[in-house]
């Protein structure tokens, strides 16, 4: 069951990934679209999720089915995700900017529409399938695991597909392929959880906005939240920036494959050495220094104009080192959270919980390209439709900060909300 259910990272990983690597750059660089209107293009379908992801929470909160209140939705959000992903970068070339960059957005939006059905339900579930405290973590490790190689394939392949047959062309086939990943990941965790315990057959009460108010109010979910939220923006610019640290700063686009090689490789081998820290120490001690390595690896990206390249790939890896365990901990934290609040009250809000923290997440995740593309306007980037343009050198030195000095001092604020949680093991044994 736990690598059923972890094979779901496989479809959230993939395109967690692959917009927030190669949406920006295909716009600015092979549509032509001002850095500026690009990152308003990346932002605005995702910032719809702020509101349809507690929406989709709370709908499969209330859902009936033999199958359980999740499964369902998996299948539905997943196989519409992997269609729309299809169509994002398979547009023709429809003879103006202002209707390329419709499409892209008309395309994106439906891609977050259907990724918050998926995504929802799918973080919902650990809550339900185990009330265990250890058994959570090792849930999510197998997830994390998962996510990782996830985004070793399709971070790692995307951008080697798109180079290898060029232009838009190659960016079509890079978009069917990481369609087919989300398709076999949407099967295989619908699949792989079919035995999975689907929890009490509680029922939330109120309207969502009650419900919303009611987790507003949980201190630990709150900070916990917070500390996600300037995370995932820290991440979000720092995946925008690689493709352009690989062309402008590095001077070799192969180098964004290789860049993912190092974020990924040490991650497949730390992530078990987190688990066991945070099981000697504790989750929140454990998410604590896992963002500090983080941290500790964006500062040393703001080197990357002034060392070699080699030294560029290490702090890449520190960052990856560090990105695993900022997975691993919160994610198996939160099912904590919910799991505590329902014992208190007697009322099922993982949904409603899961919803609100996938919006955070998501918002995170789509301001973070949106904050990068502004730190490229401010640079002077020049966008262009063949990638020929000569950047200067206020370009390249915005090019290296949003994905290095920008990142780490949000690194260094979300250390202020996770300080604040206070949930201890002990708590979460005694509402079991």
């Amino acid at each position: 069951m736990r690598v059923g259910y972890a094979l779901g990272s496989v479809a959230t990983g993939s395109f967690g990934t692959v917009p927030g690597l190669l949406l920006l750059p295909y716009l600015t660089d092979t549509l032509g679209i001002a850095a500026g209107a690009a990152g308003a293009i990346v932002l605005l379908p995702k910032a719809l999720d702020v509101l349809l992801n507690p929406v989709a929470g709370r709908i499969s909160d209330h859902h009936q089915s033999p199958l359980g209140p999740r499964r369902p939705f998996l299948l539905r959000g997943g196989l519409g995700l992997a269609i729309c992903f299809a169509l994002l970068f398979a547009a023709p070339d429809l003879g103006s900017k202002t209707l390329n960059a419709a499409w892209v957005l008309i395309a994106f939006l439906a891609c977050a529409t259907s990724y918050a059905f998926f995504q929802v339900p799918y973080v919902a579930m650990p809550a339900e399938i185990t009330d265990d405290y250890a058994e959570r973590t090792r849930l999510m490790s197998w997830r994390v695991a998962f996510l990782t190689l996830a985004i070793l394939v399709s971070g790692g392949a995307s951008p080697a597909i798109r180079d290898a047959i060029g232009g838009r062309d190659g960016y079509r086939v890079m978009g069917l392929t990481v369609a087919v990943l989300l398709a076999l990941g949407t099967i295989g965790a619908y699949v792989g959880t079919r035995r999975a315990p689907i929890g009490r057959p509680q029922q939330t009460t109120g309207t969502l906005r009650d419900q919303l108010r009611l987790v507003a109010r949980v201190p630990d979910f709150r900070w916990l939240l917070i500390t996600l939220m300037l995370q995932a923006l820290a991440i979000g610019s720092m995946l925008a920036g690689i493709d352009y640290l690989a062309r402008y700063v590095l001077r070799d686009p192969g180098a964004a494959t290789i860049g993912f090689v190092c974020v990924v490789g040490p991650a497949l081998l730390v992530s078990p050495l987190w688990l066991a820290f945070g099981q000697r120490f504790g989750k929140r001690t454990g998410f604590l220094a896992a963002s500090g390595v983080l941290g500790v690896g964006a500062l040393a990206l703001s080197t990357a104009q002034h060392v070699p390249t080699w030294f560029v790939y290490v702090a890449i890896g520190i960052v990856g080192i560090g990105f695993t365990g900022a997975q691993v901990f919160p994610l198996a934290m939160l099912p904590d959270v919910a799991a505590v609040d329902s014992a208190r009250s007697g009322v099922r809000r993982a949904g409603v919980f899961t919803g609100v923290w996938t919006a955070g997440e998501t918002l995170g995740l789509a301001l973070g390209p949106g904050l990068y593309a502004v730190v490229l306007a401010l640079g002077g980037y020049v966008s262009s439709t063949d990638r020929s343009a000569v950047q200067p050198g206020s370009a390249l030195t915005a090019i290296v900060l949003g994905l290095s000095l920008v990142p780490a001092v949000l690194i260094a604020l979300s250390f202020i909300s996770l300080t604040r949680y206070r949930l201890t093991a002990d708590e979460v044994l005694e509402a079991r």
